[in-house]
């Protein structure tokens, strides 16, 4: 079966290297979105492995498409594309659950690489990119050995927090419920120190319990 992908850039050259690269794979070009609007609305229409979403990309941004499609398709892999990596960008990109993050002058191999183990449900991230990001955020600077008393439930919340999963796929992960895995983050943070999901990612990744 091929991997129905939306490509989502405002960039016509790109497209159409993308459709290049892509040809003769098992990677099939379901549509393609020149703005951050029309990916959305085509999104929720076509059958789709994956997004891959330009974090630049016209009337909205990919920052913010992520962010909509993350609540309207949380079992929709969104995996960015970009030619920055600046660590404010991925780090934003891993608060909102973003499967991973490709650079633009990725080769052809890794492109459909990365394509088919995230439309398989991978996680990309590297430690390399969440450390790089840690350095776009105000996080907690508790040393290393200091002792953070975490519950069972809670030691296994953080990896998958910290690997982009949402609550709704932690809760569907572990078999819990949504409320139960919102309530376990909450503590989380606070015994961390921390405000919000990528400054936990960040702590976990520092601290290797991710």
């Amino acid at each position: 079966m091929p991997i129905r992908i939306l490509i989502a850039d405002d960039q016509e050259v790109v497209r159409r290297g993308l459709r290049r690269m892509l040809a003769d794979t098992d990677v099939e070009i379901a549509g393609e979105a020149v703005n951050g609007r029309q990916a959305i609305e085509m999104a929720g229409q076509l059958d789709l492995n994956l997004v891959l979403l330009e974090v630049s990309i016209s009337a909205g941004g990919g920052v913010r498409v992520l962010a909509s499609l993350r609540e309207s398709q949380p079992g929709l892999p969104v995996l960015m594309f970009s030619a920055s990596d600046h660590p404010n960008f991925v780090a934003r990109c891993v608060a909102l659950g973003a499967c991973g993050y490709l650079l633009k002058n990725a080769s052809r191999a890794r492109l459909v690489s990365a394509i088919r183990k995230a439309a398989a449900g991978e996680m990309l991230w590297r430690r390399a990119q969440l450390r790089r990001a840690s350095g776009a955020l105000a996080v907690s600077r508790l040393p290393i050995e200091t002792e953070i008393s975490l519950t069972d439930r809670e030691t296994q919340i953080l990896p998958l927090l910290a690997q982009g999963l949402t609550n709704k796929h932690i809760a569907t992960t572990l078999k819990i419920s949504h409320e139960t895995v919102k309530e376990h983050v909450q503590h989380i943070f606070r015994k961390l120190g921390v405000t919000h999901r990528t400054q936990a990612a960040i702590w976990a990744v520092r601290n290797e319990v991710a």
